[in-house]
């Protein structure tokens, strides 16, 4: 999304203005705001300013330096295990690996972002490599959709901007039209993709073979989400209007054409999935996030570089329906298409993040601010946004794959309205990725949002999307060397000249939007809205939007608040909602017996009453069940990088209530722990291991209390079972009264057991931290000489230690034995991420929500709670700012028996027992896998 903005600012433009001066004024708009509010909040120092935007850039180097050197001319990082990722060489990811073709994604996803920061001999070193060693005619099917938005947008905002460069008369002045000629060789390749009777590209495409040969292996799908086909028209009309071959453009258009004309009439809203073959909607569920999302963003888009009509009213269509329909701020809930009114689900994902973006481009601020504040909030309790989380703000989906579309809209809301409170945001964004992503071979995605567990991946759109994002966030108009205002950004951010407007229009833009719409919209068309009317006279009308909304993660937020609202003031009664819902109440009653009886609307609210009956009985059962926790392996050489997922206990000490428990571990004799302990020595004051079965869990707590033991963990008997493919188990009580037994008692799988039972018999001593959620290193390690790297929370730091020579031979050392402790958690991470009552979409985002590929039949039907597994972390996931303060103040002396503290080890001692460690982590790794 680009700072251009709509058609004038405050006046009409006339509709036939030439496009040269509707993209002149369009930048306008959005920058006209930023006045406004310099007075509403505490400005950010130019210094602070200038700070936290090297900050980026050291960022920046930190991932794509890491990329160069351990995973080029590799698709993507595997930043755990500092490799790069190849099709075909490492386990399957489903879907997810449809965005690789073994054409260096990210150095090409990488490319405008270059010169964005800054970087120009970076960025012409870069376009060398990808024009030496790039092969786009690999026998390897991709994603259309994917390889349309990183690829071709990655060769054509690098064209861009090469030939901006050259202009100036510095940089690339060698440079001829070289990465168009790839993005034309590439478009080519898409092209048979859109060889079905309805114009819709298939999903999938072979880059040597194209569709429906036997060797293409693809061209059977006969669906594809309505994001996929309708997300083209910037590229492919950005390639034709670079050339002069129309027919790319031509291909886009169609597509647009057709999901248009089948969107449903009665309510203006599209579906998620749709057949290319009949233009059937397979998907009926419809909302403003994965499958849609960037369908409706690149409507308004394609106006805006095109100077197209017919886009920005059919846009406006759509406009209207989602803010009647699916908008119910601060939330945006998926509904049905042909009944509208009756929410499809109970929970968002992330990608609708990118919408208040959206709104900003669109002139629509409040409902921005409104939703941009609701995800910050869900942000601040979990560090990240979670892929899904319900409408209570619980977690849905947990992992997070460093997602950009927040920053996006941060970015944008922001440029709006010039309030420096989205600095504070967009600084706590960047806080977050070093603090709990970074790792010392890049920023490793998460795994899972509430216990701070990462995963194996750092996607390219990470590096084309999220610095750039931030990076401008804090920049004022000299950091930048070119005017980022005649540029507009692709969904992958991708930079393509607002100049292309005048270029090579052959396309007949007949009007077809007109026959079909009977929206007056005259009140947005044509204009981008007035800042006066925007903010009106107040300084502080973002603030006063925001401030309702302060505390709505951590209270219950009824769904639809604004709708309530409204009916009360029309004078009539909302409809009665489950969670209000009494069976000794005679009105409710009453209401009850009329829903599907009366009239149409008491049927819609009868529907509706009886699926978040359905919905609230599954919550209830889901609040049942207790989380997981966390076991973290915290002695040497671990030093807190090993985080097991444990299952709680429904009785002891409640580590989510209270303080977590330290100390060294020890195997209970007998090892059942169904009778008194014959080694209480042994067990005094630590952490007793014992195994499962023979007796009652609370039975073996009891014993093992009585013996001395601070607290427990019970290992599974079953060998083999893993929480990877088992789902969460939680340890009864025995029928009896359970408050006697005071120590916190945990269970780890036979497979998460196992790695402390070798970590004892490499290294005897092994102290673990039981707790709700695994915790920061820095506050494990607060006080002992630990080398920085090793916490990889102070980036600074880090750095002064790495620019001496001296320690040049020494980091490289850690960093391998980091890499290998690291392997012996990632292993089989391409497994299922998180399970839901609600089954993942069949066709999720043109972003490729990784979980859908990796969630088995049996996994859907389980709680979203379960099947979490053993990870590293380099960070902790915390609710409460003071939390974590609390926990660096008083973690230092948690357990009077630890021994290991006391003793400080030299950093030369430290990485010469590292070294000797790796070959004991690599067969660790071996019997794992």
């Amino acid at each position: 999304m680009s700072g251009a903005g709509g058609r004038g600012c405050g006046s009409p433009v006339p509709q036939r203005a030439p496009w040269s001066l509707v993209a002149a004024t369009a930048a306008f708009c959005l920058v006209s705001a930023t006045s406004v509010w310099t007075a509403g909040a505490e400005p950010m120092s130019r210094e602070e300013k200038q700070k936290l935007g090297n900050q980026v850039l050291e960022m920046f180097d930190h991932a794509y330096g890491n990329y160069m050197e351990h995973a080029y001319p590799a698709d993507e990082l595997m930043p755990l295990t500092c490799r790069g990722r190849v099709r075909g060489q490492e386990p399957s990811r489903g879907d997810v690996d449809d965005a690789l073709g073994k054409f260096s994604l990210t150095l090409i996803d990488s490319l405008d972002t270059l010169v964005v920061l800054n970087k120009t001999k970076e960025f012409e070193d870069a376009v060398r490599k990808v024009l030496r060693d790039v092969n786009l005619d690999n026998d390897v099917v991709v994603s259309v959709f994917e390889t349309n938005i990183r690829v071709l947008g990655g060769l054509l905002g690098g064209h861009s901007l090469a030939i901006m460069l050259k202009e100036k008369g510095e940089y690339m002045q060698w440079y001829n039209d070289e990465l168009l000629q790839m993005a034309k060789q590439l478009g080519y390749k898409l092209l048979p993709a859109f060889n079905t009777t309805s114009g819709l590209p298939y999903p999938r495409i072979n880059l040597k073979f194209g569709i429906r040969k036997p060797e293409a292996r693809t061209g059977t799908e006969t669906d594809t989400c309505t994001a996929c086909a309708g997300t083209l028209i910037l590229e492919f009309a950005a390639l034709s209007r670079f050339t002069g071959a129309t027919i790319f453009e031509e291909y886009a258009r169609k597509a647009l054409d057709f999901l248009w004309e089948k969107r449903q009439r009665s309510s203006n809203l599209v579906g998620v999935t749709i057949n290319i073959h009949t233009g059937d909607w397979v998907r009926k569920d419809s909302g403003v996030g994965a499958g849609i999302d960037s369908y409706y963003e690149y409507l308004l888009k394609a106006y805006v570089l095109l100077g197209d009509d017919s886009f920005l009213e059919r846009f406006n269509t759509h406009y209207d329906a989602i803010m009647r329909y699916i908008s119910q701020p601060p939330l945006l809930l998926d509904v049905h298409i042909h009944k509208p009114m009756l929410n499809a689900r109970t929970w968002m994902d992330a990608l609708l993040a990118f919408f208040p973006g959206l709104q900003v481009l669109k002139g629509d601020i409040r409902p921005a601010i409104e939703t941009h504040e609701m995800l910050y909030q869900v942000i601040k309790k979990h560090n990240f946004l979670p892929e899904a989380f319900t409408t209570d703000f619980r977690v849905h989906w947990a992992q997070h794959p460093l997602r950009p579309e927040f920053a996006e809209s941060t970015y944008f809301l922001y440029k709006a309205t010039g309030d420096p409170y989205y600095l504070e945001v967009g600084k706590t964004l960047i806080e977050n990725l070093n603090k709990y992503a970074r790792v010392p071979c890049g920023f490793a995605a998460m795994k899972d949002v509430r216990t701070g567990s990462h995963e194996d991946r750092m996607d390219s759109f990470f590096l084309a999307e999220m610095f750039k994002y931030l990076y401008l966030l804090f920049a004022d108009k000299e950091d930048i060397i070119f005017d980022i205002e005649d540029y507009i950004f692709t969904t992958e951010a991708h930079l393509l000249p607002l100049w292309l407007s005048t270029t090579n229009q052959s396309i007949s833009k007949k009007n077809t939007t007109s026959e079909y719409t009977e929206l007056d919209d005259s009140n947005f068309d044509w204009t981008c809205p007035n800042t006066q009317i925007l903010f009106p006279n107040d300084p502080l009308y973002a603030q006063s939007i925001r401030e309702p909304l302060k505390n709505v993660v951590d209270k219950s937020c009824p769904r639809g608040i604004i709708r309530v609202e409204e009916s009360f003031r029309s004078g009539a009664k909302p409809p009665l909602r489950a969670r209000d819902f009494m069976a000794t109440n005679p009105e409710h009653l009453e209401i009850l017996k009329k829903m599907g009886a009366a009239s149409s609307i008491d049927a819609e609210d009868g529907l509706r009453f009886m699926q978040e009956m359905i919905e609230l009985s599954s919550q209830q059962q889901k609040e049942q069940q207790l989380p997981p926790r966390a076991v973290q392996i915290v002695s040497h050489p671990f030093f807190g990088r090993v985080v097991l997922t444990a299952g709680p206990a429904q009785f002891g000490l409640d580590l989510s209530k209270h303080k977590e428990t330290r100390g060294f571990v020890a195997s209970s004799k007998p090892y059942n722990g169904c009778s008194e302990l014959t080694n209480p020595e042994a067990v005094m004051g630590k952490i007793a291991l014992i195994q499962r079965g023979q007796c009652m869990f609370a039975e073996k707590a009891r014993n093992i209390q009585n013996a001395g033991a601070i607290g427990g963990i019970v290992i599974d008997d079953n060998e083999g079972s893993s929480s990877d493919t088992a789902p969460l188990f939680q340890m009864a009580g025995d029928g009896k009264d359970t408050d006697d037994i005071k120590i916190p008692m945990l269970f780890l799988f036979s497979k998460e057991g196992s790695i402390i039972l070798d970590a004892i018999r490499e290294y005897e001593e092994v102290e673990v931290l039981l707790s709700d959620k695994a915790k920061d290193r820095a506050a494990i390690l607060k006080g002992k000489m630990i080398p920085s790297y090793i916490i990889n929370s102070n980036p600074e730091m880090e750095n002064e230690e790495q620019s001496s020579p001296e320690n040049d031979s020494q980091n490289q050392s850690a960093e391998q034995v980091s890499s290998s402790s690291q392997e012996v958690d990632s292993v089989d991470q391409e497994s299922s991420e998180e399970n839901s009552l609600n089954s993942p979409p069949e066709s999720l985002s043109p972003a490729d929500m990784d979980n859908a590929a990796s969630i088995s039949p049996s996994e859907q039907t389980s709680n979203p709670t379960e099947n979490h597994e053993t990870t590293n972390l380099n960070g902790e996931c915390t609710d409460l700012d003071n939390q974590l303060q609390e926990q660096s103040e008083t973690e230092e002396d948690s357990n009077p028996n630890v021994s290991w503290g006391k003793k400080v080890q030299p950093i030369d001692s430290i990485l010469a027992d590292w070294n000797e460690d790796i070959e004991a982590f690599e067969m660790m790794e071996k019997d794992e896998l």
